[in-house]
């Protein structure tokens, strides 16, 4: 099947455009902890530790959530799922400006560690039956430029309700857990209402033709489907990769706010705004990642990685140099390690992932490649404390660097592999 009805087609772009949102939403329950941290930290008697711990907590639950949310996507079907998964995220970030004690933040931000865990293996998921391994690159570098969007606005939108908007005044930094909730509230009854699984579930013809079949016994093919994936070298490469690139992405996207603020004594307002940035110019990067991804290399996604990777090791490397030139050197190299985060980042955990788990596996392969960056994720906070602590902030960014050669070094062991849309053999046979 080469060509598309424009059923097809309308609901191929509405699907985009509803799963885009749902994840760019999830970040307006997120990126808010970060920039109201340090008001937060004054007002509960909270520090640095602290804020590891809970850093910890949310990523521990995510990642369990990410290997959790990818099988019941599979399973259940990802509308289902991921609109339990916003909603709760939505009502649980409402309660997080009532600043109660610490064992109940811990706990909400525990909830919404979960909640947020059912969006991207999910939305993947519901992604993979509408486009091709040939369209993936570039479609899936434009569509995952939701988190990267994602992050940014709900980065200024935080920073603007909690600090600097008249309206509700009186409750200062509380206002940023508040508004973003209403927004995702919002964008949770969108997604529920208006998307679908994939086009068999609306009576049009497939768009990924696939010779397989699950046959009857679901629950037993499933089980086929995951010992197929989990002795995938690629998988696991892919994993290991997006291992360090997630933590890199969560030490920034949690403690770039305070480095600003502590580490190069920025007001708290610039903190939070001049830390946009990294999400604002990283989405050039998520780009030009599928572009050179389909266009240089046929669609061979490791040979981007290596080189992206090897990339973000310089930029990490000449950060401190760059310091030296004032804000606008800040700005400028917090921009570069933004592109070379994002890039390598999202084709690993959307086209690479819907690579690996074909038509049938995506959403399991996602769980599984977001499950292993979550780890990095979940000692992000420990790794950046520790660092910081014994050996300065400038320290932190060499081990950036050593982290990011490795990845390059392991993706490059798979330079030249690619996978066809039909990546998971017949489940059905005894072999």
């Amino acid at each position: 099947m080469t060509g598309l009805s424009k059923l097809q087609s309308y609901w191929r772009k509405r699907i985009f455009a509803l799963t885009w949102l749902a994840y760019a939403g999830f970040y307006f329950g997120r990126k808010n902890l970060s920039v109201t941290w340090s008001s937060m930290e004054t007002d509960l008697g909270l520090d640095n530790s602290d804020y590891a711990s809970i850093i910890f907590v949310y990523s521990l639950i995510y990642t369990i959530g990410q290997f959790l949310n990818g099988y019941l996507s599979d399973a259940f079907g990802p509308r289902k799922i991921v609109s339990i998964g916003l909603f709760l995220a939505a009502i649980v970030n409402f309660f997080l400006g009532m600043s109660f004690s610490v064992g109940i933040l811990v706990f909400l931000i525990a909830l919404n560690g979960y909640g947020q865990s059912t969006g991207w293996s999910g939305l993947i998921k519901n992604m993979t039956p509408w486009y091709r391994t040939n369209e993936r690159g570039i479609v899936m570098s434009w569509w995952s430029t939701c988190y990267v969007t994602g992050g940014f606005l709900a980065t200024i939108f935080a920073t603007y309700v909690a600090f600097d908007m008249e309206f509700m005044s009186e409750f200062g930094w509380k206002r940023g857990f508040f508004f973003p909730s209403m927004v995702l509230l919002t964008i949770a009854f969108m997604y529920l209402l208006f998307t679908r699984n994939n086009p068999k579930s609306i009576n049009l013809p497939v768009i990924i033709e696939d010779k397989y079949t699950l046959g009857d016994d679901g629950k037993s093919n499933n089980i086929k489907l995951f010992k197929i994936l989990i002795k995938n070298k690629a998988l696991w490469i892919y994993s290991s990769c997006y291992m360090i690139l997630k933590m890199t992405r969560y030490a920034f996207l949690f403690w770039l706010p305070i480095y600003l603020e502590k580490g190069l004594n920025y007001d708290v307002n610039d903190a939070g705004y001049i830390s946009s940035v990294y999400e604002l110019i990283g989405f050039f990067g998520v780009i030009l990642a599928g572009y050179a991804s389909d266009k240089l290399f046929n669609s061979k996604r490791f040979s981007t990685v290596t080189i992206m990777m090897i990339g973000l090791a310089l930029v990490c490397l000449i950060h401190p140099y760059m310091v030296t030139f004032g804000k606008m050197g800040v700005i400028i190299s917090i921009a570069l390690i933004g592109m070379a985060t994002y890039g390598p980042d999202s084709l690993i955990c959307t086209a690479g992932s819907m690579d690996v788990g074909g038509k049938k596996g995506a959403g399991m392969a996602s769980g599984i490649i977001n499950g292993m960056g979550s780890v990095g994720q979940m000692f992000s906070g420990f790794i950046v404390v520790a660092i910081n602590e014994a050996y300065g902030w400038d320290n932190l960014f060499n081990f950036f660097v050593i982290m990011a050669l490795i990845g390059g070094g392991l993706a490059a062991l798979k330079w030249n592999f690619k996978s066809p849309d039909t990546y998971i053999p017949n489940l059905d046979s005894k072999s």
